[in-house]
């Protein structure tokens, strides 16, 4: 049996989120639902005008986000990641160990700046993001651990790094590790723009094809270059041999290799939607880490997600997580799944 359910490779960002409205983004110039790289002086200059606003802090970053997920609902993660021998770097560290997860960052914080993110919410709960990488901008091989791999059984990674020229080779080398190892392989987009500007980066990333893709209908559609759903799947299978894309209030639509099937989604009232499709990938990672079927895992996938964007921020506590998939395996105990979980 695998010591780790997920080994996670992604930036390490200290999340800074607050809540803004449209005429900030416009007055500040900011393109509104997408994340965007931004230089030191920019996001300082962002920063100096909201002071008075509401915000948080937390460990961060998309794949830090999904295997702290996994961590809250009870699932073993390590997370490869870098950051600078900084207070945003130490407070970094201490809020990823205190979460329970294992990391690289115990022996290597290294000089330099730590990667930071502003995440703007509007009222209409959708999420703007403007990232100063930092040093997480120089990720590598150097910060892999083969050994942690080789004893987990997913390996996930966020499209984010390809914008990376030290990142985007070290994800390739990760996925070889992997393979190597007999780890499956799984992926996020993570955001419409990686696809837009960076599809060729993200095709080397792929390489052959990896176990798990995760992407939302937006993402999808630019990836095959079509606004058709049917067709971006049947491109999405040329290079995952599962997969989910994830449709906001429609719910998600889930191939696990023989078929295709939707998931329902849940109402409720969105608050922030940052970090959903983050506790998405968590969830069903999770689940498939712990005997669930894909559907099943999709269902623990879509309540989990339906529930973060309720609330201020891109995760849970623990606390709450326990409660949710408690609440989860008594209902799924008692309808038609057959599976006892």
């Amino acid at each position: 049996m695998k010591k780790y359910a997920v080994y996670g490779v992604g930036n390490a960002l200290v999340d800074m989120e607050f809540a803004v409205d449209d005429g900030f983004l416009a007055e500040m110039n900011v393109e509104k639902g997408l994340m965007t790289l931004v230089d030191e002086e920019r996001q300082s200059e962002l920063l100096s005008r909201l002071r008075q606003a509401h915000g948080a802090r937390a460990c961060g970053g998309s794949a830090a986000n999904t295997v702290l997920a996994v961590s809250r609902l009870g699932g073993k993660t390590f997370y490869s990641c870098k950051v600078a021998d900084d207070e945003m770097g130490d407070f970094y560290v201490r809020d990823l160990t205190e979460a329970g997860v294992g990391t690289n960052l115990r022996e290597c914080l290294c000089p330099g700046i730590t990667g930071k993110c502003l995440v703007m919410v509007t009222p209409d709960a959708e999420r703007t993001m403007n990232t100063f990488l930092g040093i997480t901008g120089a990720f590598s091989r150097e910060e892999l651990v083969e050994e942690a791999i080789a004893d987990s059984e997913y390996l996930y990674s966020e499209g984010y790094l390809v914008t990376s020229d030290t990142a985007r080779p070290a994800v390739v080398e990760a996925r070889r590790m992997a393979e190597k190892h007999g780890v499956k392989t799984a992926i996020s987009f993570s955001d419409p723009a990686m696809v837009k500007y960076f599809k060729p980066g993200l095709k080397e990333i792929l390489g052959r094809g990896v176990d798990l893709l995760f992407c939302n209908e937006t993402e999808a559609g630019l990836f095959a270059d079509t606004d058709s759903l049917d067709r971006a799947v049947d491109e999405l299978k040329r290079v995952a041999r599962t997969f989910v894309v994830t449709r906001g209030a429609r719910g998600a639509l889930v191939c696990d290799g023989d078929r295709c099937f939707s998931i329902d989604p849940h109402p409720t009232r969105a608050v922030d939607t940052n970090g959903a499709g983050d506790m998405f990938a968590g969830a069903f990672l999770y689940g498939l880490t712990h005997g669930f079927s894909h559907e099943q895992a999709g269902n623990l996938a879509s309540l989990a997600s339906s529930r973060v964007v309720q609330s201020f921020g891109p995760r849970l506590s623990f606390e709450t997580m326990q409660q949710l998939l408690a609440g989860f395996r008594a209902e799924a105990g008692q309808r038609e799944y057959g599976l006892q979980l």
